[in-house]
């Protein structure tokens, strides 16, 4: 079967350099560490609790319900073409190199913005376990953008050299926090189940949060809905790996919709249980620290800072996998000579079969990203939403195509091998469902509002609306690179082109 994704790289003119070694549990494991439930929920838990009180726990089936339509859309994409830098290939098959290249741009960025938005996780979770950790101020909210950015700097300088060293080594840490992380999500859940003081019926208190929203709790709802929509993406890492994958055809499709299902059962009955469990539903921690602060509480410090540790743990792998999901995109982009350096970017390591300056690059510049926010005291929910927003708006270059090619009776592709996952009748319906969540929820995240963006003084009209600021200009500005610099430079680079090329290529257009 690898003979088979090998072959069919040659649809995309390249042929293959890097390693399949990854087994069906490493393709799911790369999916759902990415997503990684106890490192979204325990991050930004605390932002849908201030925000949205107890009901924000709604959001979370309401984000699953259109993220599935997105999943479905892509294990459709990862059944016929399980390639690296998923999103960018899949774009430029179903568009034209011009959106192409906008999607992996986005998608890009949008990773490099996720391994630092993840990253500061380190922040809300270490000095929990120990003040050690605590190694730049008291620990009383003062100092903890800096602190943050501190740790958060050591993880990404860890996930860069694991991801230098080769996918083989990844994929082993990789699957083993996975293991280690589902196994005590679930006990998290049963230890929670036996510390219930109030019944499910939480889940309808607002604890007056709607005051001062002119849409009542909707407008606290939309806010508090950032936390869920944080955690659920990534899915589509599996087929990112796909030409590093055994069978991926087929385990692709399956890691997709396994990871996103399994985020969303296990996520939703902690978030509940551990609000069901919290000795006072009022604490003001809820809304500061967040569900880490229910840990301690309910479970008891002991108890409480193992299941801390295994956040921990789960903090770690979700950047790794964020960090070589970002390197399979570059390299996806760079084999094309889509980006400046392109044939450095592309090398792959002939020992490890990584290619290692993507793994480097893109660390320096996470850290970069963080070094320059570092005294900003929004740095949490700021740049944690710029990483959604950014995502989504990839996604969306993808779902947009795929629906017009479904209109134009152009999907499922003619001549596709028989027996691959696909949606049939349904297909029309869940892309459609899937383009309009997927668009309303750039608008909700991007909209300028002071409780994401500006939530502490000094307030500046340029703080409210840096969502907007920052994806537009690097849309436009990347963009006008690409067509009047790189654009006349496309092409699949000698060292990675199929022999013969591929009779329909367009990537050199």
């Amino acid at each position: 079967m690898s003979d088979t994704g090998d072959r069919e790289l040659g649809e995309f003119g390249y042929t293959n350099q890097l390693k399949r070694t990854l087994g069906s549990f490493h393709t799911f494991a790369a999916g759902i560490s990415y997503i990684s439930v106890l490192t979204g929920v325990f991050q930004l838990s605390y932002l849908g609790l201030s925000e949205g009180g107890p009901a924000y726990w709604w959001s979370w089936p309401a984000v699953f319900v259109g993220q599935l339509m997105v999943a479905l859309c892509f294990a459709e994409l990862a059944a016929q073409y399980p390639v690296a830098g998923s999103v960018y290939n899949w774009a430029k098959k179903l568009s034209n190199p011009h959106i192409a290249w906008m999607a992996g741009w986005m998608m890009l960025l949008a990773s490099i913005v996720s391994i630092s938005a993840t990253a500061l996780a380190y922040q809300r979770t270490l000095p929990q376990i120990t003040s050690f950790f605590q190694f730049i101020g008291d620990g009383t909210g003062t100092s903890d953008a800096a602190n943050g950015v501190l740790l958060a700097t050591v993880l990404i300088v860890f996930t860069t050299l694991i991801n230098a060293f080769g996918v083989k080594l990844m994929a082993r840490i990789n699957s083993a926090g996975v293991f280690v992380e589902l196994l005590f999500a679930v006990l998290l859940v049963v230890f929670l189940a036996f510390h219930f003081v109030r019944g499910p019926s939480v889940v309808t208190e607002t604890n007056g949060t709607e005051a001062g929203h002119s849409s009542g709790y909707l407008g606290a709802f939309l806010i508090a809905g950032i936390a869920s929509s944080y955690v659920m993406y990534g899915f589509d890492t599996a087929a990112s790996l796909g030409e590093e994958s055994l069978n991926p055809h087929r385990n692709a499709p399956k890691a997709i919709l396994r990871a996103l299902v399994a985020s969303f059962v296990l996520g939703g009955l902690i978030i509940l249980f551990a609000l069901m469990a919290v000795g006072n539903i009022n604490a003001p921690e809820l809304g500061t620290v967040g569900l880490q602060y229910v840990l301690t509480d309910a479970l008891g410090p002991a108890i409480g800072r193992v299941f801390l540790f295994v956040v921990f743990i789960a903090i770690t792998v979700c950047v790794l996998a964020v960090h070589t999901a970002a390197i399979r995109i570059a390299f996806a982009m760079a084999r094309d000579n889509a980006l400046p350096g392109g044939r450095k970017l592309a090398r792959v390591n002939k020992k490890t079969g990584t290619p290692v300056l993507p793994a480097i690059v893109i660390g320096v510049l996470a850290v970069a990203l963080l070094v320059l926010n570092i005294n900003s005291t929004q740095i949490f929910s700021a740049v944690t939403s710029l990483a959604i927003i950014l995502i989504y708006l990839s996604y969306l270059l993808v779902t947009v195509p795929m629906l017009i090619r479904r209109l134009r009776g152009r999907w499922p592709r003619e001549g596709a091998p028989a027996g691959r996952f696909s949606l049939g009748r349904w297909g029309l319906p869940v892309n459609v469902i899937a383009v309009l969540w997927g668009g309303a929820m750039t608008v909700n995240l991007a909209w300028p509002r002071n409780e994401i963006y500006n939530a502490a003084p000094p307030f500046h009209w340029y703080l409210k609306w840096i969502s907007v600021l920052f994806v537009g200009v690097f849309a436009a500005g990347g963009f006008a690179y690409y067509w009047f610099v790189q654009r006349h430079k496309v092409g699949v680079l000698a060292d990675h082109a199929a022999a013969p090329a591929a009779p329909d290529e367009e990537v050199s257009r």
